[in-house]
């Protein structure tokens, strides 16, 4: 938890508008593979890292919000 209360709120907000979003056009990735694993498409080994990779900010600034409630 000691890392989630040093890491400065905007670096996570940045890291989830760069990496999480990349590329941008025609639509972010992450969009793209939360379609697929809706639609049941989500298969191939590469596209689960895919998602894992481009998922990987956003559940940082989740987790960091979350613990910005319960500590305060």
């Amino acid at each position: 938890m000691e890392f989630l209360d040093k890491l400065p709120l905007s670096l996570a907000v940045f890291g989830c508008l760069t990496l999480g979003l990349a590329p941008f056009l025609p639509e972010p990735h992450i969009w793209e593979k939360l379609k697929m694993l809706a639609s049941g498409t989500l298969q191939k080994p590469v596209d689960i890292f895919d998602l894992c990779f481009h998922a990987a900010p956003w559940l940082l600034l989740v987790a960091k919000l979350a613990r910005m409630a319960v500590v305060r």
